[in-house]
């Protein structure tokens, strides 16, 4: 199975918390043959929260040592371009033929291109948050991680 990990998850992992011991005895995402992937939007956010919170030398060679397990998703793809478009469309309920069904959802622009990178990718979105269950139904296979108390 294709897993793309969102930031959360990826700190899960920085930290070395018993949640990545969670997730790992349920998904195995990096684990063979499961295939783990990370978008280059990802990394932007991370390295963008390294430089914030001043990681250390020490911090930013675990960082480059978890990340080297994962395949890098690019974003400059026009499949991925267009289902941004109609993810975006569909969460503000303007999407013609395929209507939200509940009040529209603000995603930030970030989570739009994870959003539309899974599911061109057909993958499992792993997350420990809500930001992405309205649109499960039509774009995405999402695995939300739960209890993840001072993650």
């Amino acid at each position: 199975m294709t897993y793309l990990l969102d930031t959360n998850i990826l700190l899960v992992y920085l930290r070395n918390s018993s949640m990545a011991e969670t997730i790992d005895s349920l998904f195995q995402p990096l684990s063979y043959p499961n295939i783990p992937v990370v978008s280059v939007v990802r990394l932007g956010e991370i390295n963008s929260i390294a430089l914030r919170n001043q990681w250390g030398a020490n911090r930013i060679v675990l960082l480059e040592k978890i990340l080297n397990q994962f395949l890098i998703a690019d974003v400059n793809v026009a499949t991925i371009i267009q289902k941004y478009a109609e993810i975006d469309a569909y969460s503000q309920g303007k999407l013609a033929g395929k209507p939200l069904g509940k009040s529209s959802r603000n995603m930030g622009k970030n989570d739009l291109w994870i959003a539309a990178t899974t599911s061109v990718l057909d993958a499992t979105l792993l997350t420990l948050d809500h930001d992405f269950d309205h649109l499960s139904d039509e774009f995405l296979n999402i695995a939300t991680i739960e209890n993840a108390e001072g993650i």
